[in-house]
């Protein structure tokens, strides 16, 4: 066992025995072929609750002071975390975010940089349409709903992947590109709620 499917089995348990994980559309979920995974960001357990219900091994990005630590430095490559310089054009993160989609693995986003302090959906970054318009990838929009509060229910939501054909071929701007990643996001809580309603 490697050290990434030991850390999902530990994160799995322990998220699940914190909170009641539900996850639906693991049906749109690609089996195989190169995948931008984009999703809401409300917490600091996104991620490792996103990588735990996603049937795929997924890349994430990590701040790049995060590999400046000792121990975290020879762990996170390890876990498939590669490092990003925040507040700056990080070249060298965008490439290796496109070779993790070109060579078919799974990259996990956050379009909005940063955790959403009320909870409400924010404005994306550039960055994932960058990654959507420049790869063939498949881009799955991932919704994120409910509180982190202990036993309450946190429901991880999978949608169709985004079809961007009529965008890369009018040359569309990376932000137009996340605009269509964040309005679906959209839907996906919108929806999901109403049903709860």
């Amino acid at each position: 066992m490697n050290l990434y499917t030991f850390g999902k089995a530990v994160c799995s348990t322990l998220l699940k025995g914190l909170f009641r994980v539900e996850v639906k559309g693991l049906e749109h979920v690609p089996s195989s072929g190169g995948m931008l995974l984009c999703s809401n960001h409300i917490h600091n357990f996104d991620p490792p609750l996103v990588g735990v219900c996603s049937p795929r091994d997924v890349h994430f990005m990590a701040k790049a002071e995060l590999f400046n630590v000792p121990l975290l430095k020879r762990i996170l490559p390890k876990v498939k975390a590669f490092p990003v310089k925040r507040g700056s054009s990080d070249k060298q993160a965008l490439r290796s975010g496109l070779s993790v989609l070109k060579d078919g693995h799974v990259l996990g986003l956050f379009p909005e940089g940063t955790r959403s302090k009320t909870g409400e959906l924010s404005e994306g970054l550039a960055g994932a349409g960058f990654f959507a318009l420049k790869s063939e990838a498949y881009v799955v929009p991932c919704a994120i709903i409910g509180s982190y509060k202990f036993r309450k229910k946190i429901t991880v939501i999978f949608g169709p992947p985004i079809d961007f054909s009529t965008l890369r071929t009018q040359k569309a701007s990376a932000k137009e590109a996340t605009n269509l990643i964040m309005e679906t996001i959209g839907q996906l809580i919108t929806n999901e709620t109403s049903r709860n309603l």
